[in-house]
């Protein structure tokens, strides 16, 4: 199986049908993280401040066991850490005791840390996700690197916990309707019935009197009146649910959107770590350029892109690295600095955004220029006011359209692209490098 990244898990826990799915997909993570810690995650009663159950992830599957412990044995500088939420807190020389607390004796080790961090839902505690590590004297710690996947599970534990409402919400109306409609059925037999009798009842000495059968009907009116009224109560507490239940659903939208929006920059932020990484390592000038257009690339998911960097010294580009563009566009390859949308865009420093064709024929700075492409974007390489070179963007995966939004983004990695590439001296070297014609 491929590493689990946070990409991936966000897929997973996307596609999971229940909470136990999604958290065998964060102990299959955590697996990929460090395959000598151990993940448990502990339910919580708010209204008895008391740990009930135990999950453990276990080969594809969920194990759950009983803990009944008191919220109150934790110190309460942890529990601080943990009502907050949003981060771990170290249980630290006493992870041991605290651990046996939880019942998780199996996985015990000599020098052991036990981290602990709460999920909320709510402004409420719903459980802790408790990760259990070897001491070690050097190294990031496990819970550190853990914890974007912690948090993009919390994402999804309350995704399903605003499915469990929802039900219960169905539920208790399903069955208050059914108990209100019941006692009026059964009231209303039992009346008429006796209103039947009452009035099939021979005229002798023991028939009912005219009083007693107008008493009768008038307790038949207001049983149906009783029963008009509860059925109306039980309609406004249909009402009541109903935007209940659409208030989750809206704010289901606006948790994925935020999980979205969550997942695109923590995949920013990992290509941005992997450039500078390998700008630290590598000495090659045509795997930095390599690496900085897989860095715009992958983010924007652009099939065909390039990096366009300046010729040293003349008013002209060379290509110095290109995905998915026709064969006779090559590395190397120069472009005057005006001519062309590279050159353009480099000229005016102006970066551009087209969303279709028809639109890129009107645009003032392109011209008349032709295209065999819809959606893309141009954007100048700028470093301190000097020209570095230009990145250029289309045929996207999944959307198929560049809004203004990935404008933004785009400008975030052209300066990081703009940063490594002038303290690298990238288009020196490479144009040095590459033979450029």
């Amino acid at each position: 199986m491929p590493p689990r990244t946070l990409a991936s898990l966000a897929h997973a826990l996307g596609a999971a049908s229940d909470l136990d799915a999604a958290f065998v997909a964060l102990g299959e993570a955590l697996a990929e993280v460090d395959r000598s810690a151990h993940l448990v995650l502990l339910a919580f009663d708010v209204r008895r401040q008391l740990f009930t159950e135990k999950r453990t992830p276990d080969t594809g599957r969920v194990t759950r066991a009983r803990v009944d412990t008191t919220y109150d044995h934790l110190p309460a500088r942890l529990r601080a850490v943990i009502s907050a939420g949003g981060q771990f807190g170290d249980a630290g020389d006493a992870s041991d005791e605290y651990a046996r607390f939880f019942g998780l004796e199996s996985v015990l080790n000599e020098e052991g840390l036990l981290a602990l961090r709460g999920v909320l839902v709510d402004g409420h505690l719903s459980a802790v996700v408790a990760l259990y590590e070897p001491r070690r004297f050097f190294g990031t710690r496990v819970m550190e690197r853990f914890a974007p996947y912690v948090a993009l599970f919390e994402l999804a534990y309350a995704r399903f916990a605003e499915q469990e409402a929802r039900n219960e919400a169905v539920h208790t109306l399903e069955d208050v309707t059914q108990r209100v409609h019941g006692e009026y059925v059964k009231r209303l037999a039992q009346l008429e019935s006796e209103l039947a009798e009452a009035r099939n009842t021979p005229t002798s000495g023991t028939a009912l009197e005219p009083a007693r059968l107008l008493a009768l009907e008038a307790e038949s009116a207001r049983a149906r009146e009783e029963a008009r009224r509860a059925l109306r109560r039980a309609e406004a507490v249909e009402g009541q649910v109903s935007a209940a239940v659409s208030q989750l659903e809206q704010a289901h939208v606006e948790l994925h959107r935020r999980s979205e929006t969550l997942r695109q920059k923590t995949r920013t932020i990992y290509l941005i770590d992997r450039v500078l990484s390998l700008d630290a390592s590598t000495m090659d000038p045509r795997q930095l350029a390599d690496g900085l257009l897989a860095l715009v690339g992958d983010d924007m998911q652009a099939q065909r892109c390039s990096l366009v960097l300046r010729v040293p010294e003349l008013q002209e580009l060379y290509i110095a690295a290109a995905k998915g563009l026709a064969p006779e566009v090559t590395e190397g390859k120069r472009i005057r600095m005006g001519v062309g949308v590279s050159g353009k865009v480099a000229a005016s420093r102006q970066p551009v955004l087209v969303t279709d064709v028809a639109q890129a024929r009107g645009h003032p700075l392109i011209g008349d220029e032709y295209f065999t492409t819809g959606s893309f974007i141009s954007f100048p390489l700028v470093y301190h006011d000097d020209l570095v070179g230009v990145v250029n963007l289309t045929n996207r995966v999944q959307r198929g359209v560049f809004m203004d939004e990935d404008v933004e983004r785009v400008r975030l990695l052209a300066l990081v692209i703009s940063l490594v590439a002038s303290h690298a001296a990238l288009p020196e070297r490479l144009f040095d490098t590459i033979g450029v014609r």
